[in-house]
Formats: C-alpha cells, structure tokens, sequence
C-alpha cells in the first residue's frame, strides 16, 4: 500500500460511526449487509449512513454490488490486510518476523 492510501484508509476509520459500519461489515463476513440492516442495527438515520458507507467506499475499505433491487456492501478484506501489513512491517525492530498480519487472519 502505498502511504497516500494508507492515510485515506485510517482518516476513514477515524470517525466512530465509520469505525462500527466497518466492524459491522467485517463481522457479517462476505454476506455483507444492506443500508437498512446497518441503520437500524446502529440506530442512525438513512442520510447519516449513506454519507458514511460513501467515505468508506472511497477509501477501499468496503465495496457495494447491487443485488435486484438491493445495495449489499462488504468489508474488502485485501485492503484491510493490506493496510494491517503497511501498519505491522517493522513490528520486530525491522527484523522479518515469524507470521505476516494478513495470515493471521484465516477466515478472510
């Protein structure tokens, strides 16, 4: 990743609101939830939500497909691990390390 993404991915999880859709999103897995599902599982309105879906969909932490006449979103796992990796590589004092962040994540 380069450092320019990096920013825009943490400046995105900096907001509480985007910080709970995302580990909303990441807990749901690839099912992935509907706007309506988000709103009233965290108690915001339609617009507030909307606004925050768009800034993490700009930062490539999640992704939407449509699905009939549904919005699915989904956490993007790749980009999460990524992002994870950027922010772990010199964990043992610039030293490789044993197991890399994104194995440690095997459901993803």
């Amino acid at each position: 990743m380069e450092p320019s993404e990096v920013v825009k991915a943490l400046a995105a999880l900096a907001q509480p609101v985007r910080l709970q859709l995302f580990r909303a999103l990441v807990v749901t897995g690839p099912v992935g939830l509907t706007p309506g599902t988000m709103a009233e599982g965290l108690g915001i309105s339609a617009s507030a939500l909307s606004f925050h879906l768009k800034e993490l969909v700009h930062a490539g932490l999640i992704s939407v497909e449509r699905s009939s006449r549904n919005l699915i979103y989904r956490a993007e796992f790749e980009r999460m691990n990524a992002l994870l990796g950027y922010l772990t590589e010199n964990c043992c004092q610039g030293a490789v390390c044993e197991a890399t962040p994104a194995a440690s994540c095997t459901t993803c």
